[in-house]
């Protein structure tokens, strides 16, 4: 699996630096989401095993129970998160900034982001999904055929795999493109491997995971700290 996730995420590195360093066209960054989605299938083949064990698909849009139900845990995900967090992040920008910092705080400007239908296909179908097959449903499964999921959390049996693929969700941002914060994605990440475990598949944690970096860019587009372009 480390193998798995070192060539996956390096090759990821090198079309992120082909584009960026060498002035390659944008869509070469059209593999990445291939990889996230396509490697574990490539391994579970290689090691002929059937990838639909590891829940590595999607519903049929025609099943539309299947995607109520992810919908409906995402949306409780969401209400539960962004209830106090959205309060928190208003706070520290317009009050604590100065309080904890000593440094001038933010103004509420209230922009959105000038693409915003754009932002939330890339952030769902770029983003969230691939990557929520590639740690939730490839790792995170096979993680928990070595350690066993002997908690029970708010209805989900947990175990050490949850928290082992989140490290390697969190660590593996910044192989791609260091970032100091990148650590703090081991904590929703943890709901996003909830949301995995409560459900049995990928969508409702892909979906929440995509409306936390939707609504991480329409924040910090409001307080000034991302250009809405």
């Amino acid at each position: 699996m480390v193998v798995l996730w070192l060539v996956v995420l390096l090759a990821i590195r090198g079309m992120v630096f082909a584009h960026k360093g060498l002035g390659i066209h944008e869509i070469v960054l059209g593999v990445v989401p291939l990889l996230f989605i396509y490697a574990p299938v490539w391994v579970c083949n290689w090691r002929k095993e059937d990838s639909y064990a590891y829940r590595l698909f999607v519903p049929n849009f025609s099943d539309w129970q299947a995607w109520w139900r992810a919908t409906r845990l995402a949306l409780v995900l969401n209400v539960g998160v962004w209830s106090w967090f959205i309060p928190l992040y208003y706070w520290y920008y317009t009050h604590g900034l100065e309080i904890i910092w000593g440094i001038a705080n933010k103004a509420y400007i209230g922009r959105l982001p000038e693409e915003l239908l754009l932002t939330i296909l890339y952030q769902i179908f770029y983003v969230a999904l691939p990557e929520e097959f590639f740690y939730r449903g490839y790792f995170q499964t096979r993680l928990n055929e070595l350690y066993p999921r002997k908690w029970k959390v708010w209805g989900a049996k947990m175990g050490m795999g949850a928290v082992y693929a989140n490290l390697f969700f969190a660590f593996g941002h910044s192989i791609v493109q260091f970032q100091w914060w990148h650590f703090a994605t081991f904590f929703p990440g943890m709901l996003f491997a909830w949301a995995r475990e409560r459900s049995n598949g990928v969508l409702s944690g892909a979906l929440f995971h995509a409306c936390c970096n939707i609504g991480i860019v329409m924040l910090d587009t409001a307080f000034g700290l991302r250009s809405p372009l």
